[in-house]
């Protein structure tokens, strides 16, 4: 009996997280609707542009910045150079001195700081109303912070987060993972964000308003507290999918992996910094949210195990355990044979779930021993 209750609730538990909860805001999306006022909106804004060795990017990333559709008279660009050790800086300068009508202003913050602390250092240079973050590497769609700015014509709104699609580094099974998982998650965040609110930003194109931003401690990631201390103060975040950035994916099977595990850690400590918004009774839906599309996820590799050992322990009673036994097994199989498919960089179309499957939540599972121990990782490399 003790293990049929640990493999159905696994199972159980596996498919909420992964189905049950989609089809649950899918659903309430359509019963509730939260009224939004977008209008013609342009405020000051302040781009901040996080990099660290990425003299390989900024120039491009600059000349995207030029070209979006928005008063050159109303924007500046503040790259926040995280201690960059290449040209990335240098590019940076000239680039100012060539582009008198555009306020492009380098921010260089010794010490190997990490993301946080840059952006927290960077805030503090802001003139924005309107704080947008970007990463180096991630190209505006031309309309992208008209689209974010519009929904600032609604008091209520603290944050916007835009939507970034992948486009493949190379042709592999964890690149094509990739690009499938984000356009699933754009769209539950399109659902979330029409019942009530997004509880999270996509990092590499979000917006706050400036006299909201809250300083954090550099290990926190920033993308998922900055946007849940708006939620705190009473503040309501959008996401808006006609805001686009388009960026390559981590490519090899080996950088998807290191990516995933510092942006679990980071967010692991920042639920733990933002525990207070689990309380159920005073943010239901924020608590809901959390739970649901957090927490529950960085815990699919341990439901996964136990669904495991305990079916191992009942495949001898129903032929039911035998067939889940052997589809487990099967699964964890392609996902080994997408890894060897990797390293040849031979994409094979079957093998793109389970090999996505297995690297997000092996890094959970590496991400939770991370927290046990206290082990933080705060500083990125650039893999590009």
């Amino acid at each position: 009996m003790f293990w049929n209750i640990v493999f159905w609730a696994s199972l159980a538990l596996i498919f909420y997280t992964y189905a049950g909860y989609s089809i649950l805001i899918i659903v309430l999306s359509f019963i509730i609707r939260t009224p939004l006022k977008r209008d013609h909106f342009l405020p000051f804004v302040s781009i901040v542009i996080s990099a660290y060795n990425e003299e390989k990017h900024i120039q491009s990333k600059l000349n995207n910045c030029i070209e979006l559709d928005y008063p050159r008279d109303k924007m500046e660009i503040i790259v926040a150079s995280d201690g960059s050790t290449d040209s990335t800086d240098e590019i940076v300068k000239k680039y100012a001195k060539s582009h008198s009508g555009l306020q492009v202003i380098l921010h260089r913050v010794e010490g190997r700081l990490g993301k946080t602390a840059v952006q927290n250092s960077a805030v503090k240079l802001c003139k924005g109303e309107i704080i947008i973050f970007s990463d180096a590497a991630s190209m505006y769609d031309r309309n992208a912070i008209k689209a974010m700015v519009r929904n600032y014509a609604d008091p209520t709104v603290g944050a916007v987060s835009g939507r970034y699609t992948y486009v493949k580094k190379e042709e592999s099974s964890a690149s094509s993972g990739t690009v499938l998982f984000w356009k699933f998650e754009n769209f539950i965040k399109t659902r979330q964000s029409t019942i009530k609110t997004v509880t999270g930003c996509c990092g590499c194109i979000y917006s706050i308003r400036k006299k909201l931003y809250t300083e954090l401690p550099p290990h926190i990631i920033s993308d998922l507290v900055e946007p849940l201390t708006i939620l705190k103060k009473g503040f309501r975040i959008v996401f808006e999918p006609e805001a686009l950035a388009v960026e390559e994916t981590a490519g090899t099977t080996r950088n998807e992996f290191n990516m995933r595990i510092r942006v679990i850690v980071r967010g692991m400590n920042g639920i733990l910094y933002m525990r207070s918004l689990l309380n159920p009774v005073r943010y239901p839906y924020v608590a809901f949210q959390l739970l649901s599309h957090k927490i529950l996820r960085w815990l699919v590799p341990v439901f996964c195990i136990t669904a495991f050992i305990s079916n191992i322990f009942l495949v001898d009673r129903l032929p039911v355990y035998l067939i889940s036994l052997t589809g487990q097994v099967i699964f964890y199989l392609l996902a080994i044979v997408g890894i060897w498919y990797d390293s040849k960089l031979v994409p094979k179309k079957i093998l793109y779930i389970p090999l996505y499957f297995c690297i997000v939540n092996m890094a959970s599972l590496i991400s939770i021993f991370y927290l046990i121990l206290r082990k933080n990782v705060v500083t990125w490399q650039t893999s590009r």
